[in-house]
């Protein structure tokens, strides 16, 4: 008998082992990158071509590739429009979608459940499948094209289904009626109950919803290359690219880009991380 609670301890260790093995190195795999664009950063495009895994190259550590790039890609001012890009987009998708998903589960009607299906049915179509059609269409025929609320408009309604399908969840399985019928029979309207008590109990879903799609947008490179095609306009993605020619590569300057481009979704990220277990889980339940 001891012997073979011994045997079966030997083999959960051995499988525990395992497990922990497989994760550090999965970890070490994909941070290995990022790695290298901050550590190449540093460092002059001679020394990236001929040492990218050294630490510093003949003139050591420089700070010549962030200002440089600061100023060429006009960084104050393609930040500026990353940050209302991706702020208009995500707060409208936020506001949309919770509220679309708070009559789909508190209204049992038929249409309903017909539109969430088709939102359901969307989310397995991809953007490339519409996206020429889209730019024919605003382009072409209504001369909606380099402007940047055309892409906050397309940025809200590919991105309504998944949000909606997260808020739904959340709603049916997590807050009870007998708040809102508490809230009805106090005096409140149903706009004032949805706002006061049930938007405030989506904050997980919300948080996790904020870090998914400011993610998303803010690294966006596809879409907007697309729509805007004045240089006023340009996000963080299609600066960056300028590093990135076709008679030739500044790898250095494009390195400090791709450093500066991604600290702000960084401290994002850590402000609302604790935030996103808790949402992804409960908005992927009872759906």
């Amino acid at each position: 008998m001891d012997s073979k609670i011994h045997s079966t301890r030997n083999r959960i260790a051995s499988v525990v082992q395992f497990v922990i093995t497989m994760v550090i190195f999965l970890f070490l795999f994909f941070m290995f990158p990022f790695y290298m664009v901050v550590l190449n950063s540093f460092k002059s495009k001679r020394d990236i071509v001929k040492t990218p895994l050294a630490w510093g190259g003949k003139r050591g550590f420089t700070l010549d590739n962030y200002a440089e790039a600061f100023q060429k890609m006009n960084f104050l001012h393609v930040l500026g429009n990353s940050f209302i890009v991706t702020c208009t987009s995500v707060a409208l998708i936020i506001l949309f979608s919770s509220m679309c998903a708070y009559i789909f589960v508190r209204r049992n009607w038929k249409i309903n459940k017909i539109l969430y299906a088709l939102m359901l049915f969307s989310m397995v179509i991809p953007f490339q499948v519409v996206m020429i059609p889209l730019i024919s269409i605003y382009g072409g025929m209504f001369g909606m094209l380099n402007h940047r609320p055309t892409l906050i408009f397309m940025h809200v309604g590919f991105s309504m289904a998944m949000a909606v399908f997260m808020y739904y969840g959340f709603i049916r399985g997590s807050i009870p009626i007998s708040l809102e019928e508490a809230a009805e029979i106090d005096g409140a309207s149903r706009a004032r109950t949805f706002f006061t008590i049930v938007l405030p109990l989506l904050k997980p879903t919300t948080a996790t919803l904020i870090i998914l799609y400011a993610l998303a947008l803010w690294n966006d490179y596809l879409l907007p290359s697309l729509i805007l095609t004045g240089k006023e306009l340009y996000t963080i993605p299609i600066a960056t690219k300028l590093f990135q020619g076709a008679y030739g590569n500044s790898m250095d300057l494009l390195m400090a880009a791709l450093v500066m481009a991604i600290i702000p979704v960084i401290i994002l990220y850590l402000a609302l991380q604790k935030y996103i277990i808790a949402g992804v889980v409960a908005g992927a339940v009872k759906s």
